[in-house]
């Protein structure tokens, strides 16, 4: 696990120069890779190369060192991520005559290139990240994995052309003038967060999950392609008992291939359905103990430590609980924040980043749940499609006009628990008649309408998700899958993936997501929606696999989502700068926002008229990014 770094000059650059430069990329991300770094080097006619990487040893520990370079000085790499599989492929590579130097997994993905080129790419079962200088091809090849994972940012600038796993080590280095982008901004506020490939900024962008990029030094040409072509999925017929087994033995069998570590391990137990059972499947693959963590909020609304103390007592696992209060965080969360180098509002990064910082103080890697619900269908919001149906079909468009407006006046609530009121305001709201109800519930900070109110005109972009739609062809998500397809391109590369990834690199921490297998992915894709959602059955298939290991209905218990009482902290700890944001001259200043809809949506929820959480909350961590960075807001005018 590491953090990689690059740099391509068009003109020649001292090697002195490239290696400062780079060496400053890799000081930027220590904390991604304490135990060791490295840069390579190469002068090329027309071009400068610097490639760097900071590595958080887990596997080789003592010759894994990177970057790796082949026996013939003809290939530089350098590696973020775990690979899986790498045991499995090393041993095929050996059989056709392949000596290896290391027992590492960067030199596997190496020597897979020497043998099949780019095509060794969708070999590649694991989460990366990498960049690949061949000096045969003149060419440097950039990869990222199936689901997003690990993180890749790149950016043309001038005559020079940069890449880093995080914003940071490209920003501070590259003298990119920070121009606000329309998209990233867009994005940001309907989302909570910025998927690929746009970021926060003009001209620098994420490559997009499942893709590869591809540098021509000879041309200074860039493309990008994917690894695994899309195509929407295609049902198989299989019986739901043949379908279970599968899925139990392809669990236990993810579980096993992402516990490969020459160091200690553990998991992430919040007593959910999927936490609980990569924690069960960890237990019985080992011959000892394991060690759970968990976390808990004095707040007893958000506490539920009780469920994954259950776990642990039925699994005989080392339990470590975590109880936390305002004060507990609210002096990191300035630093939490700040890591994801753009605006990223989701509550959760809090409490996860605690318990990431924790935990590593006893194991240096874990195994999450994460992915359980997209993979198996466990959202509430996927009840949304046979909702959709059924409300339109009964109720009558006007009449449902006047239910939702009725519904936002007197089903405010002051409390910032998503509770019942909570969720029958947001349904209202995202009801569509047209079926584009979907893009308005994945919406966590504003919906369509809500976005056009706080963003003045210029900024504004109502169009914003087309592309996403183009990407998929799915226009209107109607069924389960369409809703799954839609969540893997945006949700986990955008939302779930970053917070993790970000949290834990901030504490020197793997998290390894067993769930997040492509081929689990697949198989679940082209099996019968009722398999996954049996009438308001959630991940019914998943429970049925794994209910004979657990105590009576054990499964079967609900859980809320792994947030944090921000709402309170904002009306109380958090209140005084958040006043500061809403300043008028300070607004007036940025010209991004309408002032007076901005105030009275933030002075609603701190006057406890109305709860506002996440709304206001999204709102103060797009503030906090913008103070920080001193960003002047640059908007092209004449940008379509």
């Amino acid at each position: 696990m590491c953090g990689i770094n690059g740099i391509i000059t068009k003109k020649n650059s001292s090697v002195n120069t490239l290696k400062e430069q780079v060496q400053k990329m890799n000081d930027f991300i220590v904390h991604r890779g304490p135990d060791d770094d490295g840069i390579y080097l190469n002068e090329g006619e027309g071009y400068g190369l610097g490639m760097g990487m900071r590595r958080l040893s887990i596997i080789d520990l003592s010759s894994g060192k990177q970057p790796i370079i082949s026996d013939d000085n003809s290939i530089a790499l350098v590696f973020n991520g775990e690979i899986y599989n790498y045991r499995q492929l090393r041993e095929n590579l050996i059989t056709e005559g392949v000596i290896f130097n290391t027992k590492s997994d960067t030199e596997v993905i190496l020597k897979l290139y020497q043998k099949y080129g780019v095509d060794s790419f969708n070999q590649l079962d694991g989460m990366f990240a990498f960049s690949l200088y061949d000096k045969k091809l003149n060419k440097v090849f950039i990869a990222r994995d199936f689901f997003g994972e690990k993180p890749l940012y790149y950016s043309k600038i001038n005559e020079n052309f940069y890449w880093a796993s995080e914003l940071k080590s490209l920003t501070k280095v590259s003298q990119l003038p920070l121009a606000i982008s329309r998209e990233g901004i867009n994005l940001f506020f309907r989302l909570t967060y910025i998927p690929a490939p746009y970021t926060i900024y003009e001209g620098v962008h994420k490559l997009q999950a499942n893709h590869y990029l591809t540098y021509d030094l000879s041309k200074h040409e860039i493309t990008v392609e994917e690894i695994h072509p899309y195509s929407y999925p295609e049902k198989k017929e299989i019986g739901f008992e043949e379908a279970k087994n599968t899925v139990k033995d392809m669990v236990y069998k993810s579980v096993e291939s992402r516990s490969i570590s020459d160091v200690p391990l553990g998991t992430f137990l919040s007593g959910g359905v999927d936490s609980s059972i990569v924690s069960l499947c960890l237990s019985e693959a080992t011959s000892s103990k394991i060690d759970t963590f968990s976390i808990g909020f004095e707040k007893a609304s958000f506490d539920e430590t009780d469920k994954s103390r259950l776990v642990a007592k039925h699994i005989n696992s080392n339990h470590h609980e975590f109880i936390i209060g305002e004060n507990d965080l609210k002096d990191r969360i300035h630093d939490i924040l700040i890591n994801f180098d753009e605006p990223f509002s989701d509550t959760a990064s809090l409490p996860t980043e605690l318990v990431a910082r924790k935990t590593r103080e006893h194991v240096t890697v874990a195994l999450t749940g994460d992915g359980g619900d997209e993979i198996f269908g466990g959202y509430n919001k996927y009840y949304i499609g046979k909702l959709n149906a059924k409300y339109t079909n009964i109720m009558p468009e006007s009449l449902h006009k006047l239910a939702r407006k009725s519904a936002n006046s007197l089903l405010r609530t002051k409390d910032d628990k998503r509770g019942k009121r909570f969720k029958v305001r947001r349904f209202l709201n995202a009801v569509d008649y047209q079926n584009l109800f979907y893009w308005d519930i994945i919406s966590l900070n504003n919906t369509s309408h809500q976005i056009s109110q706080i963003l003045t005109q210029k900024w504004h972009q109502s169009d914003i998700l087309d592309h996403y739609q183009e990407q998929l062809g799915i226009k209107q998500p109607t069924s389960l899958t369409d809703f799954r397809l839609v969540d893997w391109v945006l949700s986990l590369e955008g939302g779930m993936l970053p917070k993790v990834d970000r949290t834990s690199m901030l504490n020197s921490l793997e998290c390894r997501a067993p769930f997040l297998n492509r081929e689990l992915w697949n198989f679940t894709n082209s099996l019968p929606e009722s398999y996954l959602m049996k009438n308001w059955n959630k991940k019914y298939i998943l429970k049925e696999a794994f209910k004979d290991k657990f105590p009576a209905n054990f499964l079967e218990r609900s859980k809320s989502g792994f947030g944090s009482p921000v709402g309170d902290w904002l009306r109380q700890s958090l209140r005084p700068e958040l006043e500061s944001y809403i300043e008028s001259g300070f607004l007036k200043s940025q010209d991004i926002f309408n002032v007076e809809n901005v105030q009275a949506l933030v002075l609603n929820h701190l006057n406890g008229k109305q709860d506002n959480t996440f709304r206001v909350w999204g709102f103060y961590c797009f503030q906090k990014w913008y103070n920080h960075n001193a960003i002047k807001p640059n908007y092209k005018t004449d940008k379509s």
